[in-house]
């Protein structure tokens, strides 16, 4: 009895379902987090530990958003060497 062959896969990997492209939403509820962390930081006096992560929590949010905005200005200009699939919107 000789086995079988395997069938064939193909290389790439199905496409994700479009609610799992969107950034917004995921970007949205982490500015919403931080901005209610930081608020909670400097209005509850046992929460001041809290601030300077707070802080940096908006910050590298703001640095990273501004990144994503970059890249995707790229993509969609057809610069070489930008990222694809940021976006399809």
């Amino acid at each position: 009895m000789t086995p079988e062959p395997a069938p064939e896969t193909s290389a790439e990997p199905p496409p994700l379902p479009p609610a799992l492209l969107r950034v917004w939403p995921v970007i949205g509820a982490g500015a919403a987090g931080f901005c209610c962390a930081t608020i909670a930081a400097f209005a509850v006096p046992a929460l001041e530990s809290w601030r300077p992560v707070s802080l940096a929590g908006l910050g590298v949010g703001v640095l990273g958003t501004t990144i994503f905005l970059v890249q995707r200005g790229a993509a969609r200009r057809g610069t070489r060497g930008a990222q694809a699939g940021l976006e399809n919107e």
